[in-house]
């Protein structure tokens, strides 16, 4: 332990292992984050910080940890990859792919979510996802919404991942932009049973936009504000 972390633990009355657990930890999200951000360079950097921020906000609050986490960049065009879906063990990105959103979030740019049943919108904020079936869009991932008022009634919904035809480059190339859901993040019908296999039972999924009101108020965004004023320092950067 070095002399700083020495003398703030004289100070504070704390065992010397308390504070050298405590920056061991830190030491080791950071190398996460470092680690992730350079495997996923499209991502930006802050969008990966909530995310991670969120996923350990979640788990320290009783949620049970996970694996695997899918991260949903709804600032981005419809028209470019904005999914990423990490291995959290081995610290790799196992997809990169385009994503759709609700048909009245937006066209080819997202700006309207909703968790209102029969909004056709999609929900942001932090997800677990559930168990599979097949459906009539096929082979599918439910997913429960974590945060009340945001997106708990994603399952009532039926918010799920799952392969759309639409979701293709070919759409784009036809129509000017993606295809659009009723609110699922559905992705290509080529990839479909891969993404969903590698977050199906019991993974974080984290989806992304610059809402003010949910950056303010988000409870799993409350553990790390450091995160949270790097994303509203790029909003206004961006003139959001």
């Amino acid at each position: 332990m070095n002399v700083s972390l020495r003398k703030a633990a004289l100070v504070l009355g704390l065992p010397l292992f308390v504070l050298s657990s405590n920056a061991s930890a830190g030491s080791s999200d950071a190398l996460l984050e470092a680690q992730l951000s350079a495997a996923a360079p499209n991502l930006a950097p802050q969008v990966l910080k909530l995310a991670l921020s969120a996923m350990q906000c979640a788990t320290a609050s009783g949620v049970e940890s996970s694996s695997r986490l899918a991260v949903i960049d709804y600032s981005l065009s419809a028209n470019v990859p904005r999914m990423w879906v990490f291995d959290l063990d081995k610290r790799q990105v196992l997809h990169e792919e385009l994503v759709a959103h609700g048909r009245n979030s937006g066209d080819e740019l997202a700006t309207s979510f909703s968790n209102r049943v029969g909004s056709n919108q999609s929900s942001i904020g932090l997800f677990r996802t559930g168990e599979t079936y097949d459906g009539r869009n096929g082979y599918s991932l439910r997913m429960q919404g974590l945060e009340p008022g945001v997106n708990d009634n994603a399952y009532e919904r039926a918010i799920v991942i799952h392969g759309a035809s639409y979701v293709d480059p070919n759409f784009i190339a036809e129509n000017g932009r993606l295809g659009r859901s009723q609110g699922c993040p559905a992705v290509a019908d080529g990839v479909a049973r891969r993404v969903i296999d590698h977050l199906k039972e019991g993974q974080f999924v984290f989806s992304y936009y610059p809402d003010r009101k949910w950056l303010a108020s988000s409870r799993y965004l409350r553990c790390n504000e450091s995160a949270v004023a790097a994303a509203r320092a790029t909003m206004q950067d961006l003139g959001s």
